[in-house]
């Protein structure tokens, strides 16, 4: 009864119907949340572990069936690691291995040449999280001075039990498109800690309400927008035939519109985890209560920035900081920062899939980071580029450089939309690497800007 039904709603809403129930899953975390606050808050933790593992499967099994196997063999197996070996390297490396083998044997054979909506998509955010608790309990073995802040607030004392583990994978706010948190994190919801009042319900609704109507809006966006910029018109005869300003044009459109596919998901999310608390961070500086602790966007930054390191720390937030705690800071031992954020930006592309889209995508958002940093630092130590940064004209320099920042964001995305070598390739051939010859250029004449424009120590005591 239900497949007809979802059918008919996904032909009436002109969408496909894994996309649909993808969507219905996240705004069912909503009434579970209100259940979990009206009914479950003050039960034992085994109830609310419980809950949180039966909801999470019932959103598994209504978008992938009989495949939810994937998710719950990994959990098991990665539960066995942690009792069976202890805190080791040997349980974090196997841990490491097992978790991406799997995930990467699922993309291998699954993967088609569009974006399918499949087991493998919440599987990549449980594979984080199952690795992060591997590396968690790890630090709870070691000694407190050996860990920063950030791995002692997140190292686990004890190993957790299999129904414990279940309630964190499963919990239906993040299972199946983020936000990622700590095992530890999720303790402290259980246990009553993760409230503006510790130990009575959460005053988050109204905060809550103001991530979901955020999400619903960016939902509409890209509802009403998207069909008039899809991915397979880069494609097209037509899409050549246009003039250069006009592909200039429709790219960055097109990226600014289909990235609030990511954004309305992540916001949604967020708000199911402010519901029942888990997005709660404590006091601010004046004293308020903040409930940012699962936010994934920084909405403001990232509709106004016009840096490209900008976008990349407003977007996708809780990865970016899995992957910078879990990989790029230890690799310290490598002794090269640019080598640890070289081998971070290889593991994020392998972690997306398999297609050569994804790679292409993370080298270019390397190179072009790089080329921005350097040229963040050009303007800061010119005095004439300071003084024109801080000029009347810098309004007309802030659209332009805007027009640069998203027409370039959309540049690397479009390997990663469209995947394979030899649709990215035509597209870059159409838009005449425009992208690659810019970053080339600019990354060239820095240094000779750099002697050119900014004075030498002897001049500067000299002025």
């Amino acid at each position: 009864m239900a497949a007809p039904l979802m059918e008919e709603l996904s032909e009436y809403l002109g969408s496909s119907e894994p996309a649909v129930r993808l969507i219905l899953s996240i705004l069912l975390g909503y009434p579970f949340a209100v259940i979990y606050r009206r009914y479950i808050f003050y039960q034992t933790p085994s109830i609310i572990h419980l809950y949180h593992a039966c909801s999470g499967l019932a959103l598994a099994a209504f978008n992938f069936g009989s495949q939810v196997y994937h998710s719950a063999l990994c959990i098991v197996i990665q539960f066995l690691l942690l009792r069976l070996m202890g805190r080791t390297v040997t349980a974090v490396l196997s841990s490491f291995l097992f978790q991406m083998t799997y995930l990467l044997l699922g993309y291998y054979y699954t993967a088609t040449e569009e974006y399918d909506i499949k087991w493998t998509m919440p599987h990549c955010v449980l594979a984080l999280k199952l690795i992060g608790m591997s590396f968690d309990y790890y630090d709870g073995g070691r000694e407190p001075s050996q860990l920063n802040a950030e791995q002692k607030s997140s190292a686990l004392a004890e190993v957790p039990s299999l129904l414990e583990v279940c309630g964190f994978s499963y919990f239906y706010g993040g299972f199946l498109v983020g936000p990622q948190f700590t095992l530890r994190t999720y303790q402290k919801l259980v246990s009553k800690e993760l409230s503006d009042t510790p130990g009575e319900l959460p005053d988050s609704v109204l905060p809550a309400i103001k991530r979901f109507s955020a999400g619903l809006l960016c939902l509409t966006i890209f509802t009403i927008a998207g069909p008039y910029y899809p991915d397979s018109y880069f494609l097209t005869d037509e899409f050549e035939a246009q003039p250069f300003w006009y592909r200039c044009v429709f790219m960055l459109l097109w990226c600014k519109v289909n990235l609030y596919k990511y954004v309305s998901c992540w916001l949604i999310s967020e708000g199911v985890c402010i519901l029942v608390g888990l997005g709660y961070n404590g006091r601010d500086q004046n004293g308020e209560h903040q409930w940012n602790a699962c936010a994934n966007m920084k909405m403001w930054v990232y509709e106004t920035t016009p840096l490209f390191t900008g976008t990349i720390n407003s977007f996708n937030i809780n990865t970016n900081a899995w992957v910078a705690r879990h990989i790029f800071k230890r690799l310290k031992f490598l002794g090269n920062k640019m080598a640890s954020q070289m081998a971070t930006l290889v593991f994020l592309a392998v972690w997306h899939g398999l297609h050569s889209g994804y790679l292409l995508c993370f080298s270019m958002e390397f190179i072009i980071v790089n080329v921005e940093k350097q040229a963040i630092t050009l303007v800061k130590d010119s005095p004439l580029l300071t003084s024109l940064a801080n000029s009347p004209l810098y309004p007309f320099i802030y659209v332009v450089q805007q027009f640069i920042h998203w027409l370039f964001m959309g540049y690397p995305l479009v390997p990663f939309c469209l995947f394979t070598f030899d649709k990215w390739l035509k597209v870059y051939s159409s838009m005449y690497f425009c992208g690659h010859i810019f970053f080339l250029i600019a990354f060239l004449i820095l240094p000779y800007l750099r002697k050119a424009l900014v004075p030498r120590r002897g001049e500067k005591k000299q002025e």
